[in-house]
């Protein structure tokens, strides 16, 4: 059952490191909920004592570095509840790169349970916005997240109010996309025509992380131009 809206729940709030937009969604928590525990971690960074030790009523991982263990899913009396930043068709890995890859004219955001394995348990809501025939991994990337945030408040709003929360009929539409995938994806081959390189170019060409092409054991890596 939810906890009432006379009583605050107990939260464990997980989030990426260095983030703005997590930051500021722990902030909210923390303000409203002064118990909160709030845990923010970076790639490779092992999961915390004090996530490991903690009981309470909700887990929520909010772009999150960390997979959750079946042990803390356990520990959530209420839900252990994620925040994907992809719609339930991308799931896994690198999933706003196969979206553009895939030329999708929709993304968007989805809040669903935990289970133990990764973006696959029952679906708590999703929010969608157009994807453009301009947009890149930056501008859809930024707009996922000011998305989720939105969609991240109104969870909260539920959590915070003692109301149930929401229950999609929608699901997950494929396994989800593993690290393999998302590695090849990056990958340009001299056999490929203009069409697939020009998707491949435009699904995973983002700052420091370009697609390449190798030739007798030679990396050339794609030089974007200065506004991608």
């Amino acid at each position: 059952m939810p906890a009432s809206a006379t009583s605050a729940p107990s939260i464990l709030f997980l989030g990426k490191k260095d983030d703005e937009r997590c930051e500021r969604a722990g902030a909210f928590l923390t303000h409203h909920c002064p118990s909160t525990v709030t845990l923010f971690g970076a790639w490779g960074e092992k999961l915390p004592q004090a996530a490991r030790d903690w009981r309470g009523d909700y887990v929520i991982s909010y772009l999150s570095r960390w997979v959750v263990p079946q042990s803390l899913l356990d520990a959530a009396a209420v839900a252990a509840i994620n925040f994907h930043p992809a719609t339930p068709h991308y799931p896994g890995i690198g999933c706003n790169n196969f979206a553009l890859y895939e030329e999708a004219t929709e993304y968007g955001v989805t809040c669903h349970h935990m289970a133990a394995k990764v973006d696959t348990g029952k679906i708590i809501a999703v929010d969608r916005f157009p994807v453009y025939p301009a947009d890149t991994v930056r501008t859809v990337l930024s707009r996922t997240y000011d998305v989720q945030l939105g969609l991240f408040y109104r969870i909260a709003d539920a959590i915070l109010t003692g109301q149930p929360l929401p229950e999609s009929d929608e699901t997950w539409t494929r396994p989800p996309f593993s690290r393999k995938q998302f590695d090849a994806l990056g990958v340009i081959t001299p056999e490929m025509d203009a069409d697939e390189v020009r998707r491949r170019v435009r699904a995973t060409s983002y700052g420091p992380f370009q697609p390449y092409v190798e030739v007798q054991g030679h990396r050339f890596k794609y030089e974007p131009p200065a506004d991608v």
